[in-house]
């Protein structure tokens, strides 16, 4: 009996011993995330708690911080609260190194034995860290990563680049976001590689529950387009009359992008095509060859110091033909090809329009120049081009409607259209897809910048070479002529007269108009892109401040022009100024405005509070504001 009860307790304690083992989980894949800046290194699972190892990624000398309010979900929907930090201090700011990376431990409660799943938040406010579907079972998960009702489509080494066809109609975007779960951001942004609205066209797709999505929008010919989520941008094509249908592969997205987890087995392809040339969409969603020569302007900087503008003409030209060779050696289709060439082309003559700029900022950082000898040098320098440096040009096929395919052929577009007296002697001609849409664009800046179409551009409008231009044009033009009409009955906002005082009075003629009040003063421009995205995303921070003892002031000068600037302000609520040339010359050397945006936070005793050029973010934003209120 003795040596019975002995052999118990020794199972009993075995088993024990195995029931309190430690489950670990190294770097377990997740499905999306809403920041990269933390990963997950390692889950242990104990019998008493439950630690999360995270690694962070940041910028030195800025910090990051974790809410007390952070939870784990199963996925049986139990929370488990958040107890303490290790190596990081809950609702504390956490500096990062100089190596800009960091690790620290959370601990939570401890998990049941048969969760499948995990996901983490800090909560519901923006910024917040949030990790969905953290994956405990690696191995089921990755048998149904891969889903079973898609096409995978192999490459075809005869098939070629259609002919692109104009017609105006509605392109149709459909598709489904794998693992997407209610509690993700519901919205993607698609934006418009359209060389005719490249500047101004997003929108919202909404995301259903079950993670279907779409979209139709109005084109003329094939559009490159691109998908943005939080995280990444997938690529794809629209066409009038046709369409395109996309599955987005979170889990695999999240892997690509992930530090840790990017050299791990691949979750499939980050996106599966079909409809419109799916197979060419996916190789363009797959390729890995970077084709944009001027993607990165600080880099093609450090490359050009201590080259004159024959040097810069050469160093694009050689990056030009080494992606040539590069392109050439891949097994991808003729007409994939073709398309990245067409890219390389469009991104190698848009450096070679920017080569006096580039070589000239490479001087002032070669020199490591103060802002007063880089005016000098700017004033004082003038780079004489070679009477050859534009006819690689001619190699180009600027002309080609294949550059419809390429995404870079939007901006092209905003850059050459303003080059004729360049480009047509070189070409030989004005006529054609550069010159239709170059002309197209002009007349879309204009409704853009609250200018209806005049008859003169109406008629040359329909002297281009598809009814489709004039058609699409006509249609958004319509729309801005409902506009003004709506804003006529518009309320919220003031058009002052700016008080025939002195240079020097000026800026407080104004702003003691609003005296006790705290003012957010914009040094802003109608035609700034940045102003008006600016004043765009601050409108939700206004309701926000609604009760709170806060004005916005609007500061604008001649470049503005006035018939613009009056049928743009009634979208933007609240106190506008339009100063003269010289009244504007002033108040930019006075109170130092470098360029526009410029905002100042003035307190309720007349007393700037911040000062930034350049849009800091609405969160900045609304702290700056309720900092001045509370003092």
């Amino acid at each position: 009996m003795k040596r019975f009860t002995l052999i118990a307790c020794l199972l009993l304690t075995y088993l024990c011993a195995a029931q309190a083992k430690d489950r670990v989980f190294e770097r377990p894949p997740f499905i999306a995330w809403s920041s990269t800046s933390i990963e997950i290194d390692k889950i242990v699972a104990k019998d008493t708690a439950t630690v999360v190892h995270i690694k962070a990624y940041y910028r030195p000398k800025n910090w990051i911080k974790i809410a007390t309010g952070s939870f784990l979900k199963d996925n049986n929907g139990a929370i488990y609260p958040i107890r303490r930090g290790v190596g990081i201090t809950l609702d504390k700011e956490f500096w990062m190194p100089e190596s800009g990376e960091a690790e620290f431990e959370l601990i939570f409660p401890p998990i049941p034995y048969n969760i499948k799943s995990l996901d983490f938040s800090e909560g519901d406010f923006d910024g917040a860290f949030k990790i969905w579907g953290i994956q405990l079972d690696e191995k089921a998960f990755r048998k149904q990563a891969i889903p079973q009702n898609v096409t995978i489509h192999k490459i075809n080494k005869k098939t070629e680049l259609p002919q692109p066809e104009f017609a105006y109609g509605k392109a149709t975007l459909k598709g489904k976001v794998l693992g997407f779960q209610p509690e993700m951001p519901s919205t993607a942004k698609l934006g418009l590689n359209d060389p005719i609205r490249w500047s101004s066209f997003s929108e919202d797709i909404t995301i259903r529950e079950d993670g279907t999505f779409e979209f139709q929008v109005d084109v003329i010919t094939v559009t490159p387009a691109v998908i943005s989520l939080p995280t990444t941008e997938i690529p794809c094509l629209l066409a009038p009359g046709k369409e395109t249908t996309v599955t987005i592969n979170l889990p695999e997205i999240s892997r690509r992008s992930s530090k840790l987890l990017k050299d791990s087995k691949p979750l499939g392809k980050q996106a599966y095509f079909e409809g419109y040339l799916a197979a060419l969409q996916q190789e363009l969603s797959e390729n890995t060859i970077n084709t944009n020569i001027i993607e990165n302007p600080l880099e093609l900087i450090k490359d050009l110091i201590g080259k004159d503008i024959s040097g810069c003409k050469t160093y694009f030209i050689d990056k030009r033909n080494e992606l040539f060779d590069r392109i050439e050696s891949t097994s991808m289709s003729p007409a994939a090809k073709e398309v990245l060439k067409a890219n390389t082309n469009i991104t190698t003559a848009i450096g070679l329009f920017m080569g006096r700029s580039l070589v000239m900022r490479a001087h002032v950082e070669e020199h490591k120049m103060n802002r007063e000898q880089t005016e000098e040098y700017y004033k004082n320098t003038q780079i004489e081009l070679p009477t050859d440096y534009y006819d690689s040009l001619k190699d180009f096929s600027l002309n080609s409607t294949p550059n419809l395919y390429a995404p870079e052929y939007a901006y092209g577009i905003l850059l050459f259209s303003s080059q004729n007296a360049i480009i047509q002697p070189l070409l030989n001609t004005d006529k054609g897809v550069l010159f239709d849409m170059g002309k197209a664009f002009q007349c879309n800046r204009s409704i853009d910048d609250f200018s209806p179409l005049s008859t003169q551009q109406l008629n040359e409008l329909a002297a281009l070479s598809s009814p489709a231009y004039k058609e699409l044009l006509v249609g958004i033009n319509k729309t801005l002529l409902q506009k003004i009409e709506l804003n006529k009955q518009k309320g919220g906002f003031t058009i002052n007269q700016v008080e025939d005082v002195s240079n020097e009075e000026l800026f407080t003629s104004i702003i003691s108009k609003f005296e006790g009040r705290v003012l957010l003063v914009d040094f802003w421009a109608t035609w700034c892109g940045p102003c008006r995205i600016a004043n765009k995303v601050m409108v939700p921070m206004k309701e926000e401040l609604k009760d709170k003892d806060v004005l916005y002031v609007y500061i604008t000068g001649e470049t503005s022009p006035q018939g613009v600037w009056e049928n743009m302000i009634p979208d933007i609520h609240g106190e506008h100024f339009r100063v003269s040339d010289a009244q504007w010359r002033y108040l930019m050397d006075k109170y130092e405005v470098r360029g526009v945006p410029t905002y100042y936070v003035i307190d309720r005793k007349g007393n700037t509070t911040y000062k930034q050029t350049g849009f800091p973010g609405v969160d900045v934003m609304k702290a700056q504001l309720e900092k001045a209120l509370e003092q």
